[in-house]
């Protein structure tokens, strides 16, 4: 899937791409510590930045046993791509995962239309 536009000037330009997160965690107290004042800084310099994210939505269709859910966005699929493959992230992703989650969490990608 192609996450590119034409601009007016014919110069191809990135669409925003947003990554949704739930996770259920055993502590959000330790998820703040020990994973997100590290993990978001290395967002940033990736260019992306959280734009929601809540330990109660609104659920209106399906299932939810979460207690955690975000939405991420970064200007190009290379940019969230780069930072959730990067070698700077990547300790900060296997402590969210093997150790702040008390069951499978999701991440997706959706590229912006």
């Amino acid at each position: 899937m192609e996450n590119q536009e034409k601009s007016t000037d014919g110069i191809k330009a990135a669409k925003p791409v947003y990554i949704m997160v739930q996770m259920k965690v055993a502590s959000l107290e330790e998820l703040m510590q020990r994973y997100a004042q590290f993990a978001i800084p290395i967002l940033q310099k990736h260019g992306g930045q959280m734009i929601a994210g809540t330990p109660a939505p609104t659920v209106k269709e399906g299932d939810w046993n979460g207690n955690w859910a975000a939405v991420l966005q970064f200007p190009s699929l290379a940019a969230a791509e780069g930072w959730y493959n990067s070698d700077e992230y990547e300790p900060y992703k296997k402590i969210r995962i093997n150790e702040l989650q008390s069951e499978a969490g999701r991440v997706v990608i959706i590229p912006g239309m």
